[in-house]
């Protein structure tokens, strides 16, 4: 069974009560998704390999570690997960990034993919997933679902908020996916959003609410 981590840091979690907030702006409601992403980044990419280098220093000859060669892509399920995929690329700069677009079908909740593009070399790259909130689990569960279909053997979910049916969702269909939430919240109310979250993320995001 995938691990689920939740971060209890004080930054993340200062950040996220304005976050939540309905009366942040949109400007800083984006600045705080991608603040709290680039966070979140230190853990979700901890188990990177590292391999040892000399370095010479004006000094003397350093020993150090650097990433062992380890292929990264950041995968934002559009359109939400855009706000979290520039501080990510904030932190690890060589990183690619692949797009998935999907959306909720307002009936039967499930996803409808309308968009896919990922970097050619995808199956040779470990994955991250990106996605605010993980409410019903559809869309990320359909993510990892299109990625492993075209190869890709390692991947991570990363969301700022998770919602307890997602989690299950995501663990019973993709066991092998490990999950990293800046919170985990109470249930999906009867229309499917996480409460008490913080809204649509992508409304939030762009100002279309």
């Amino acid at each position: 069974m995938s691990k689920v981590m939740v971060f209890t840091h004080p930054l993340i979690q200062h950040k996220l009560s304005i976050l939540r907030d309905e009366k942040t702006s949109v400007k800083e409601f984006r600045e705080l998704i991608s603040e709290i992403a680039q966070l979140m980044c230190y853990e979700a990419t901890r188990d990177l390999p590292l391999e040892e280098v000399k370095v010479q220093t004006p000094v003397a000859e350093a020993t150090c570690h650097r990433i062992a060669g380890k292929k990264l892509a950041i995968v934002p399920i559009l359109r939400a997960g855009l706000g979290m995929v520039d501080g990510m690329v904030a932190m690890m700069p060589n990183v690619k990034v692949g797009h998935i677009g999907l959306f909720r079908d307002p009936e039967t909740l499930a996803p409808v993919k309308y968009y896919y593009k990922m970097p050619p070399d995808i199956t040779e790259r470990d994955v991250i997933i990106v996605d605010p909130m993980l409410a019903t689990g559809g869309s990320a569960i359909a993510a990892a679902t299109f990625l492993k279909e075209e190869g890709v053997k390692n991947i991570k979910l990363m969301c700022i908020i998770a919602a307890p049916e997602g989690v299950a969702a995501m663990q019973k269909v993709h066991p092998d996916v490990d999950i990293f939430a800046a919170a985990e919240d109470d249930h999906l109310n009867e229309h499917g959003y996480i409460v008490p979250g913080l809204g649509d993320a992508g409304d939030r995001i762009f100002g279309t609410k």
